[in-house]
């Protein structure tokens, strides 16, 4: 006798759980990629609006900063009165601005190579204490120059490198070069040393090797520790009033302190902000060009070592 069979529900009962969980994942990565944009548009708020705020207000005069209560109409009005006289006045900031780029610039290319050839001595020489000695440099990074900066005035002042561009080179690029020095040991460790060997086959020397070669792949350590110095030696300040007296060589915040401190008439703080705005620039401008290479080079020091 011929029985009838009911339709089978197994399939459509596997479809379904299927499809919840693809939905699930699909709400679940619309809300991954939501909380994204939100953490990251707060972060760039907080680090843009004291920039733009900063920017605005360089334009505006002085009485419009300085107002307890400033009127709609005063932070709506904007002139270029600030950066015209402090550019065109007593403050002689232009001379400044070059000796800040002179000083950073070259900080920045001598820390550079300094610190490649020393972390290609320890990322490819295999020696008897390699790694104490790599440790004592690791270990200056955490003694701030601030505590040994009479002995370096004395050693210096012996040298006769005191009020001098030079010695405020060599000065920032010592205190920056414990850095450079570890993430391009980093640098170096991350490169498989049979690229080198077989350049070593076809014949090519240490130095070749280095500059044809690895050069490359080690942009990103060296951008980064180029960087790291301009930065730090753009915007320092004690060294340079320790170590210049010859206000022809200031640096720009040895400058901007003279105004502030009055030293070219009244305290104008529409003068101050337009300079800080002034040495914000470059910062602004090699970060966002090396930023890439920054965060490349930060990357490797982080998982190698």
């Amino acid at each position: 006798m011929a029985t009838m069979t009911e339709p089978a529900t197994a399939p459509a009962e596997q479809v379904r759980p299927g499809r919840r969980s693809e939905a699930n994942g699909r709400a679940e990565s619309r809300t991954k990629v939501t909380l994204y944009w939100l953490g990251g548009t707060l972060a760039a708020l907080v680090f843009l609006v004291p920039l733009v705020w900063s920017v605005l207000r360089s334009f505006q005069s002085n009485d419009a900063i300085v107002a307890t209560t400033p009127s709609l109409s005063d932070l709506m009005t904007f002139t270029g009165e600030n950066f015209r006289s402090l550019f065109t006045g007593d403050a002689d900031i232009v001379r400044a601005v070059g000796n800040s780029l002179v000083v950073a610039v070259s900080t920045a290319v001598l820390t550079a190579v300094l610190a490649t050839l020393a972390g290609y001595g320890f990322g490819r020489f295999r020696f008897r204490g390699r790694n104490v000695l790599f440790g004592l440099v690791v270990v200056t990074m955490m003694v701030p120059f601030q505590a040994i900066i009479t002995p370096l005035y004395l050693q210096m002042n012996a040298m006769g490198l005191t009020d001098s561009r030079l010695g405020l080179v060599l000065f920032y690029s010592t205190v920056n070069l414990p850095f450079g020095v570890f993430v391009m040991r980093n640098a170096f460790e991350s490169i498989p040393s049979e690229i080198e060997d077989s350049a070593r086959v076809d014949g090519a020397g240490t130095m070749r090797s280095l500059v044809s070669v690895l050069r490359p792949m080690l942009v990103p350590g060296m951008a980064t520790s180029a960087l790291y110095a301009f930065l730090a030696s753009w915007t320092e300040f004690l060294g340079a009033l320790t170590f210049l007296t010859d206000d022809r060589k200031y640096t720009l915040p040895l400058s901007l302190v003279n105004l502030q401190s009055g030293a070219y008439g009244a305290v104008n703080f529409g003068y101050l902000v337009a300079g800080a705005v002034v040495a914000m620039i470059p910062c602004v401008i090699l970060y966002v060009a090396l930023q890439r290479f920054y965060v490349a080079g930060l990357a490797s020091g982080a998982v190698k070592g």
